[in-house]
């Protein structure tokens, strides 16, 4: 792995354990809304009750979690960069009573699991973070056996995803950002229709299909919905940390103002678009 990325690495391992306590926080209502997403990709990795699943990106646990209830004959390894983030996910397997599933801290591109080993692979949002997203895709399909499905949901276009563009957009007004550089690491890297489909082609994937989903955000109110925000978004809280106060203030109150447009029958709903593609390793 090259410099500039073992740099990306450490600063999205540094930057996930910090907002660990948010995502645990907030997990209930993360987990209400992230669900269709995750269930989407159980269902193309197409499971069988003994399966071997690794779940890359995993976070504080899902979609893994979900498969290890469908899989009690086989079990699930729920991998992330992140050993604050697993600390929660090890918790809830707990909590549930899932005694087929276990951790390991590991970087999405160096996995560190024999060759042939799942007979399914899901990453849920995660590789719109990955520094090298085809070295991690060689290592998925490297540590999948022949005929095992891959499968991951990113982010789709901006426009699609008004519960993270409203307010991004918001601070991009009132605070000076520096652009990223293309290709960095970033929400909406992967949005592009059929993008990420040429890089499973390219990654060598057989029978790949690219298809969105959608659901909503549904914040209890605006104020929820800027705590949220603030407590798991590490782009809305390091934009927000290059704006003074008094335009954060007006950051918020726009925000506030903006999130009127998305009211029906008295709840907000924030539009979530997801692609989810998937592919067959040879």
């Amino acid at each position: 792995m090259s410099a500039a990325a073992d740099h990306i690495r450490d600063q999205q391992r540094t930057i996930w354990d910090q907002f660990s306590a948010g995502w645990k926080k907030w997990d209930a209502e993360v987990l209400g809304w992230h669900a269709p997403f995750g269930d989407a990709l159980i269902e193309e990795a197409r499971l069988r009750p003994d399966s071997a699943v690794l779940d890359v990106a995993a976070g504080t646990g899902e979609p893994g979690l979900t498969a290890a209830a469908l899989v009690p004959q086989g079990s699930v390894v729920l991998s992330d960069i992140s050993a604050a983030m697993l600390l929660v996910a090890e918790g809830r397997a707990h909590a549930k009573g899932l005694r087929n599933v276990r951790t390991m801290v590991s970087d999405g591109a160096d996995l560190p699991f024999d060759d042939g080993t799942f007979d399914a692979v899901i990453c849920r949002f995660g590789f719109m973070f990955f520094p090298d997203m085809s070295a991690a895709l060689a290592e998925m399909g490297r540590a999948a056996r022949p005929g095992a499905r891959i499968s991951a949901a990113v982010w789709g276009r901006a426009a699609e995803n008004p519960w993270a563009s409203l307010i991004l957009g918001t601070i991009a007004r009132h605070a000076e950002l520096t652009a990223p550089p293309a290709g960095a690491p970033g929400l909406f890297r992967c949005a592009a229709q059929g993008f990420m489909s040429s890089v499973f082609t390219q990654g060598g994937l057989v029978e790949v299909s690219e298809r969105k989903v959608s659901t909503d955000m549904m914040p209890e109110s605006p104020e929820a919905y800027w705590e949220f925000m603030t407590d798991i978004a590490a782009p809305v809280v390091m934009g927000l940390a290059k704006a003074d106060k008094e335009a954060r203030d007006l950051i918020r109150t726009e925000v506030f103002q903006l999130l009127r447009r998305y009211e029906h029958n008295g709840a907000i709903r924030l539009r979530s678009t997801a692609n989810i593609v998937a592919g067959t390793k040879a």
